[in-house]
């Protein structure tokens, strides 16, 4: 058991204060949101289908999204499923992909099989610097795929590659992850309704 609950208190309130205030910030980019959800919506409306892409827990945020269109993202709308799929794909493919040809293909490799030029690349990177996902988001635009890039930080390497991202400013990777994911859901949600009225 925890023997200074005042100090625990004091870093969960700190912890929801970090990321209220970060969320905040994040309002202050609410037309690269717009143009964001009007990525996704155009993707789907033109038969196109919506990739994306990340490591660790940003590849979890990037299958949870994907879920949330091919499955159900509101339980009380009930529409046809949505096409997303997640690159990370499964673990054969990943340690295949990853055994023979390296771990900076995990992603280009998919999204070159799957890709087409009505899609929809999302990527996630906190640092913005993660080489598979750089990649990828290079292979992107030779593909004429257009891309959403959420990132952290400043933006890394990944930063002017995409054709629309949203940078949360700061240096905490929890955090970053947090609202990546409240960022996933309000486009894919807005997306939705787009969607479903036409």
């Amino acid at each position: 058991m925890v023997k200074n609950s005042t100090n625990i208190r004091k870093e969960i309130k700190k912890n929801i204060q970090d990321s209220i205030f970060l969320k905040r910030k994040i309002f202050n980019f609410h037309k690269k949101i717009q143009k964001s959800i009007n990525l996704v919506a155009n993707t789907i409306l033109n038969d196109g289908k919506i990739l994306l892409c990340g490591n660790g827990g940003s590849a979890a945020d990037a299958q949870h999204l994907a879920a949330e269109y091919l499955v159900r993202l509101r339980k009380n709308i009930n529409r046809k499923a949505l096409p997303a799929i997640s690159l990370a794909m499964d673990t054969s493919t990943l340690t295949a992909s990853g055994n023979d040809l390296g771990f900076i293909n995990i992603f280009s490799r998919n999204l070159e099989a799957l890709g087409k030029k009505n899609d929809l690349l999302i990527v996630l990177s906190t640092s913005g610097n993660s080489l598979n996902v750089l990649k990828t988001l290079e292979l992107s635009k030779k593909m004429k795929i257009k891309s959403i890039a959420l990132l952290g930080s400043k933006g890394g390497k990944m930063k002017g590659l995409a054709d629309e991202e949203i940078i949360v400013p700061s240096n905490n990777v929890a955090r970053i992850q947090e609202s990546h994911i409240f960022l996933g859901h309000t486009i894919f949600e807005l997306a939705e309704k787009a969607i479903v009225k036409k």
